[in-house]
């Protein structure tokens, strides 16, 4: 199981990155350069921070991207949701089916208890906190 996928991760090192330009706007010549990340890739999770409020663009010479929403607001967990849908270790799958035993399997509560746990904690990093 990855908790990341390559967007989100492409999505934290960028405001990370944008963070510690802000309040400057951002090129994305500069993340692709700076980061070393693919151009489709890059483009594609700006946009989609753009959509969802995070960001503003600009496009032209001085174009790029600055934040909409302060980094100490951006929460991990809500980038993951965003870009990979909800987090959920309790569906326990057998054969690509949902397991028989889900409401007798002593298993699952603990599995329910530990993303508790990592939920909590997901929704208390933000872009500011990964940059100290």
């Amino acid at each position: 199981m990855n908790l990341l996928t390559r967007n989100t991760d492409y999505a934290v090192r960028a405001l990370i990155y944008m963070a510690g330009k802000a309040p400057e706007r951002v090129s994305t010549a500069d993340l692709l350069r700076d980061l070393r990340l693919p151009r489709p890739f890059m483009r594609k999770t700006l946009q989609t921070l753009q959509k969802a409020g995070y960001l503003d663009s600009v496009k032209g010479k001085n174009g790029g991207f600055s934040f909409l929403i302060s980094p100490e607001k951006i929460v991990l967990n809500d980038l993951i949701v965003l870009f990979q849908g909800p987090v959920s270790m309790g569906d326990c799958l057998f054969r690509k089916k949902v397991c028989s035993c889900m409401r007798t399997c002593p298993l699952r509560k603990e599995i329910k208890t530990i993303e508790s746990l990592a939920l909590g904690h997901l929704r208390s990093v933000t872009v500011a906190s990964l940059m100290r």
